[in-house]
């Protein structure tokens, strides 16, 4: 089995973006592979609890539909810690399933193969 690592910077600007993100980490899932999310920059708000309610860009599932079917089949949903600390986000913001992690947790998964595709 590989390991996917998807990552995404979008949120409510960019609904597009942020929401094909998950659509290939759902793919990802139901081929058999690892699959993780990593978001950044404004993308961390995704994983916040209440964010993505609303939120559907054409074509597309909802984006909390894409979030809940992710965490609901063992995706790894990570918020990267120095984009959550200046939006004054911390874990009891997340949805569950979400967690922050620091820079090295994000090395670490990438020097032990994980494939990377940025949305």
């Amino acid at each position: 089995m590989g390991h996917v690592m998807i990552h995404n910077t979008r949120g409510k600007e960019d609904v597009e973006r942020a929401s094909l993100a998950f659509v290939v980490a759902n793919t990802a899932l139901s081929s058999g592979q690892e699959a993780t999310v990593l978001l950044t920059i404004e993308g961390v708000r995704v994983a916040t609890k209440g964010y993505a309610a609303g939120l559907q860009a054409n074509g597309f599932e909802p984006l909390v539909d894409l979030i809940q079917k992710f965490v609901q089949n063992d995706g790894r949903l990570w918020v990267c810690g120095a984009c959550a600390k200046p939006r004054n986000i911390t874990d009891a913001d997340l949805v569950e399933g979400a967690q922050i992690i620091g820079a090295a947790t994000a090395v670490e998964a990438l020097v032990n193969g994980a494939q990377t595709l940025s949305l």
